[in-house]
């Protein structure tokens, strides 16, 4: 007779791209999130940056994946941040440049993601033969892959009513006559989430794929993956790049637009002083006892995050001073994952 012995399967890893339980938080890294909590509470109470004049309106959106978006509100340029489709295919890329060309938005921007596999040519050998035959027609939408583009935006006015037609048209011309140039860089890559030979511009992680590649003068900075400890799912670990984050600091564009991580969609507004700089390194700070209760270096963060917070929120509430900041914004389209747009559209005025 011959015994069968059946091994019960190893339980799965949880999933890096799915939010962890708030209680399985608070076991695991109960510091870090009190940090991290700390950290959005004073970033929540600061007040949104002033745009320029005349403002831009810039509408993002990211990780539609084959799906078209309904009611995309109307704005001076439209950033489309990667993961245009699913299969990657050259005629999947086709529809959603022919349905982004369609939208009536003077400018529009895009960058590839991991998925829009056509588009890496390390990547393409993975498609059918027929997925991969022909060419992508950009039409007039600027494709951005590791380039910088320079753009004169005439913005639409907005506003209140005039109180009569002679006013009204005075301000329209007064309104188009001002113009605003403004500087664009886009960059695809991402730390590598899945087979380097299937997923687009792909880097192990932890290598440095991004110091000095960004042009200092961007005014508007689009990648697709996020930066690390920001919109990118940031505990327990982050599914950001920290070489990403570091060259954000650097450079200190007016807005970043990027997407990759779906639960993480949302906007938010990165103060580049020191409560900011003591929220990363308490982030960075690895623990592998009690869980950082006592890791003197994690609690000193902590109360940095605090006092260099409260500094900033009366420096800008009550003395008006705002100082450098980015508006963050991760536009994914898709809710999670769970195959379905249901993510609002970000727009945001600069």
């Amino acid at each position: 007779m011959v015994l069968e012995i059946q091994s019960k399967s190893a339980p799965k890893p949880p999933d890096p791209f799915e939010p962890t339980p708030l209680l399985r938080l608070a076991f695991q890294t109960p510091v870090k999130l009190l940090l991290y909590n700390i950290y959005h509470l004073v970033t929540f109470l600061r007040s949104t940056p002033r745009p320029s004049q005349p403002p831009i309106r810039v509408v993002c959106i990211s990780d539609t994946h084959s799906h078209i978006v309904e009611d995309v509100p109307e704005g001076d340029i439209l950033v489309h941040a990667g993961d245009l489709t699913d299969d990657g295919s050259v005629q999947e890329i086709q529809k959603q440049i022919d349905w982004l060309e369609s939208l009536p938005h003077k400018e529009i921007v895009v960058i590839s993601g991991n998925h829009d596999t056509y588009l890496d040519p390390r990547s393409r050998p993975s498609l059918r033969e027929d997925q991969r035959s022909g060419a992508v027609n950009w039409g007039r939408i600027h494709y951005l892959q590791h380039r910088r583009l320079s753009l004169t935006i005439t913005p639409e006015p907005r506003g209140g009513d005039m109180s009569d037609a002679t006013n009204s048209r005075t301000h329209l011309l007064s309104q188009r006559s001002r113009h605003r140039r403004i500087t664009l860089y886009g960059a695809p890559q991402i730390p590598a989430c899945g087979p380097m030979s299937v997923h687009a511009f792909q880097y192990p992680r932890g290598r440095d794929a991004w110091s000095e590649t960004v042009p200092e003068d961007t005014d508007i900075l689009i990648t697709h993956t996020p930066p690390k400890y920001h919109s990118d799912l940031p505990l327990p670990s982050g599914m950001g790049c920290e070489h990403l984050a570091a060259e954000v600091k650097r450079v200190k564009p007016t807005l970043h637009v990027f997407g990759h991580v779906h639960w993480g969609a949302g906007k938010e507004v990165v103060w580049w002083d020191g409560y900011h700089d003591a929220y990363e390194k308490g982030m960075a700070i690895q623990s592998k006892w009690t869980h950082g209760l006592f890791n003197p270096w994690l609690w000193g963060n902590v109360v940095r995050v605090v006092y260099r917070g409260l500094r900033g929120l009366i420096w800008d509430r009550v003395w008006g001073g705002q100082g450098s900041n980015t508006i963050m914004v991760n536009a994914a389209q898709m809710h999670g994952n769970t195959g379905k747009l249901g993510n609002a559209v970000q727009v945001v005025d600069i």
